[in-house]
């Protein structure tokens, strides 16, 4: 296990937050996007085999690259590396900009760069659901989820799993254009987050003192279209005591989803502040634990 190494990587991102500071430096998620599009441009075609190309054309890439640094015999270098991994201090200075906007404009501006919906007619409730929405889900993809991997399997485990999630998050829509395309990246992200998702709804229900969360978020979560995605939302919706999910446009279509949580409908900057109080509470969980797990 690579206690030492998660340790070490989650407390610079606690610090550094990706180094977003320096506007010279890119991030080695960017050159997975990068890739990703250039790929795209340039061999899409309607086909799930070609789909599958890009998928292991990116994984073998990150695989060779992640394991020559995983080869340097150094805890500072492969936690500075492994942090680039995390997202936990960025997507919360996201969400949090979102809802310190000073109109309901800049607000959906915001929300837009974090959410793959439809923001142009969003009510200051849409918006704040959003908000809530994105937080919740992106605690698994973003922090727990790599992290899981980074302590399993290593520096390598961490990137292989965020080439993954890129790629979904690029390709893996249920789109005419991509429905075909990105089905591998889409049922690989779905593999990859089973473990890590269900983690994060009981860490969401735990740390935010909410039984009524730990009992149900999986009767509500499961009714997602995600396998995955779906449970630590519901876990957040219903410890906030809110109702999440509903009706929600993407790429021009309205989608019938489900709720998630049984609690009021109409969702205030308030109860965004609740779901980001987490934040710290789960800082120290994490810091606990793994300083637990690397000292015995």
């Amino acid at each position: 296990m690579f206690y030492s190494i998660a340790l070490l990587a989650y407390i610079i991102d606690f610090f550094f937050s990706e180094f977003e500071r320096f506007k010279w430096f890119k991030h080695p998620i960017v050159f997975m996007g990068e890739y990703i599009v250039w790929f795209e441009k340039r061999f899409y075609k309607d086909s799930i085999r070609r789909g599958a190309v890009l998928v292991l054309s990116l994984l073998l890439i990150v695989f060779c690259i992640a394991t020559v640094i995983s080869w340097i015999d150094s805890l500072i270098i492969q936690a500075l590396v492994a942090s680039f991994t995390l997202s936990s201090k960025m997507l919360f200075k996201s969400v949090k900009d979102v809802i310190e906007s000073l109109s309901l404009v800049q607000k959906k501006e915001r929300i837009a760069m974090l959410v793959s919906r439809d923001t142009q007619d969003l009510s200051e409730s849409d918006v704040n659901k959003a908000c809530i929405e994105t937080y919740a889900e992106n605690l698994s993809d973003g922090v727990i989820a790599p992290l899981f991997y980074l302590v399993c399997f290593g520096l390598v485990g961490a990137y292989l799993y965020k080439a993954a999630n890129t790629l979904d998050s690029m390709v893996g829509y249920r789109t005419k254009h991509y429905e075909r395309f990105g089905k591998v990246a889409a049922r690989l992200d779905d593999l990859l987050n089973f473990i890590p998702a269900r983690i994060t709804a009981v860490l969401i229900a735990v740390l935010m003192g909410s039984k009524k969360a730990f009992n149900e978020f999986y009767m509500y979560g499961k009714e997602h279209a995600s396998i995955n995605a779906g449970l630590p939302i519901a876990s957040m919706a219903l410890a906030l005591g809110v109702k999440l999910g509903g009706e929600t446009s993407y790429f021009g279509v309205l989608k019938e989803k489900p709720y998630f949580g049984d609690g009021k409908e109409q969702i205030s900057e308030e109860d965004v502040q609740k779901a980001l109080s987490l934040k710290p509470r789960l800082d120290m969980a994490v810091v606990l634990l793994l300083g637990v797990l690397y000292v015995i």
